[in-house]
């Protein structure tokens, strides 16, 4: 099946631009767009590129159900960030209410698993996030003039099977290391503030390793990184931010590896674990 074929998709948007230009991708492709948007969270724009829009609270999982049944939609993608600080300040209806009770631990693939079950049972399918943007998804290779030296290589490495682990535990995704030597991991804070609390220990020079969790679900959670990523890095002065490919979202891929290219900042997306394919100093 074609995205094409979606006559009428379901947004459930979080923040950022990936919603907006979401919903502009399925539009162009012939779809019927109902949003659902999140107060404090998605961007007023969204309200421009959708053909219905209707605005809840965080955790209003029945009024959510209850607007996509009203308006036909079978089938529902999530799109953009919801702050987990947020988390704190959830005020769910019953229906939310009744899945939280079931959750002995509040990790987020367990929050969205459960959610993406009770959508099934509505008739309603949770679909990938890149459904009608694959081109998103960053492509294999180092995309900047400047690559990796040997000795980053070697803290990509090791950066990478912490990250991996960390993704494991459903904690984070990002890592920041210099010198074989952990200096920051992401938890409840989000990337860019672990980026900057590691490059303050490092001072320069950093490495910056964002991946997929092991099992990562393509319909939810898909690791991100976009200029705001880049502008981060270069007030710590680092060095690499390593991505995997193929699951990771690049935003404004172009505009990206012109900032890294000004700040001397080597970006590569990588298969898998990296090995010794196209370490060169």
């Amino acid at each position: 099946m074609t995205p094409v074929q979606n006559k009428t998709i379901g947004l459930i948007a979080g923040g950022g631009q990936f919603p907006l230009l979401v919903a502009d991708a399925a539009r162009k492709q012939g779809a019927r767009v109902v949003a659902v948007a999140h107060h404090g969270e998605t961007e007023a724009a969204l309200s421009d590129k959708v053909d219905e829009i209707v605005w809840i609270k965080l955790g209003q999982l029945g009024q959510l159900i209850k607007t996509f049944k009203k308006f036909g939609v079978s089938k529902a993608l999530m799109a953009g960030s919801i702050a987990k600080k947020k988390m704190f300040e959830m005020r769910p209806d019953l229906k939310g209410l009744a899945i939280m009770s079931k959750l002995a631990i509040f990790h987020d693939d367990d929050i969205l698993r459960s959610v993406t079950a009770e959508f099934a049972k509505e008739g309603i399918e949770i679909v990938s996030s890149t459904l009608y943007m694959p081109e998103l998804l960053a492509s294999e290779g180092c995309m900047t003039k400047r690559k990796p030296t040997k000795n980053e290589w070697s803290d990509i490495r090791f950066g990478w099977k912490i990250a991996k682990e960390l993704g494991r535990l459903d904690i984070g995704q990002s890592v920041v290391v210099r010198k074989k030597t952990v200096l920051a991991l992401e938890a409840i804070d989000g990337t860019d503030a672990t980026i900057l609390r590691g490059g303050a220990l490092a001072r320069e020079k950093a490495v910056v390793v964002k991946v997929s969790k092991p099992r990562q679900d393509l319909r939810f959670d898909v690791p991100c990184v976009g200029l705001e990523t880049i502008s981060v890095m270069s007030q710590i002065k680092g060095a690499v931010l390593a991505v995997e490919a193929g699951r990771t979202l690049m935003f404004d891929k172009q505009e990206l590896v012109k900032a890294a290219d000004r700040e001397k900042i080597a970006v590569v997306a990588i298969e898998n674990s990296p090995g010794d394919k196209g370490e060169k100093g």
